[in-house]
């Protein structure tokens, strides 16, 4: 299987296994260092919207469960979305873009799922199954944790950029290829855990980099957030599961030993996470 980037045929196999799936490889190209699954013959047109996977779970607790990251993006964004129009593209439960109907002029979102649609519908926010089937164009498309997940990167973002304003935004939130309990901890514990059969590739700030140029895209800016604090990696160093920031974050993660730690990660590409900002190359 040929790199989605860069067309090289040569690659390396990484260390781990896919946790759902064993008979998926996890490979790495040895020219640009995409991460990407080795089949994807396992994604069909439906595997998202008849997944149901939150068929089985209480739909408030699932927004629970993902509040703490809905609201950082929120105030991460809260003063470029003032008074703007903003698309989020696979929009999950909706959490993010609750918080931005109350401050941006217009908001709509992009998912699949069937199981969420009352709730948009409830709170009068716009659901679209595609982006191609609203001719509207926004200030800002956000999309958290949703590109490792496409099969066709490269179409969607071309797509986000047709819908984009004259100096519209597209901000983009992933998981990190380079996570430190993966390239510097090399913790095999982990690395049978956090591989999934829905996530294609992982990507870089290298990789994320070609991938825009591709596209047409300016990258405005890359930023490293470490969403899960020291404890939870000393708890994988030493039991070999996740659960230390439950455990343990009581009396580790203070708030200046976390800053702190988020930056040295920072400052060697190797947080659990990266944000970026693409514009239309002018």
């Amino acid at each position: 299987m040929k790199c989605m980037l860069c067309d090289s045929d040569k690659y390396k196999f990484r260390e781990g296994k896919v946790r759902d799936n064993q008979d998926l490889k996890i490979v790495e190209c040895d020219n640009c260092g995409l991460v990407y699954l080795d089949s994807f013959d396992h994604i069909n047109n439906d595997f998202y919207e008849e997944s149901g996977i939150h068929d089985k779970v209480d739909f408030f607790k699932w927004q629970r469960t993902t509040a703490i990251d809905d609201e950082r993006r929120f105030n991460f964004l809260k003063k470029e979305l003032s008074n703007k129009t903003l698309m989020d593209f696979g929009s999950g439960n909706g959490g993010f873009v609750n918080l931005a109907k109350n401050i941006a002029h217009y908001v709509c979102a992009v998912e699949l799922e069937k199981a969420v649609i009352p709730y948009y519908h409830d709170r009068e926010i716009d659901l679209y199954k595609s982006i191609k089937d609203t001719k509207r164009e926004f200030d800002i498309i956000t999309s958290f944790h949703v590109l490792e997940h496409l099969k066709n990167p490269h179409e969607i973002l071309i797509d986000m950029k047709k819908h984009l304003k004259e100096n519209g935004k597209i901000i983009i939130e992933v998981p990190n290829a380079n996570d430190a309990l993966l390239t510097i901890y090399k913790n095999l514990p982990f690395s049978e855990f956090t591989y999934w059969s829905c996530h294609l590739f992982l990507y870089t700030e290298h990789t994320l980099k070609i991938l825009a140029k591709q596209c047409g895209l300016n990258v405005d800016f890359i930023k490293y957030i470490q969403r899960y604090p020291l404890s939870n990696h000393l708890y994988w160093l030493s039991n070999g599961k996740p659960g230390g920031d439950k455990e343990w974050g009581s009396f580790i993660d203070s708030t200046e030993l976390t800053n702190a730690y988020e930056a040295q990660l920072s400052s060697i590409g190797a947080t659990d996470t990266i944000i970026c900002q693409f514009s239309i190359i002018k």
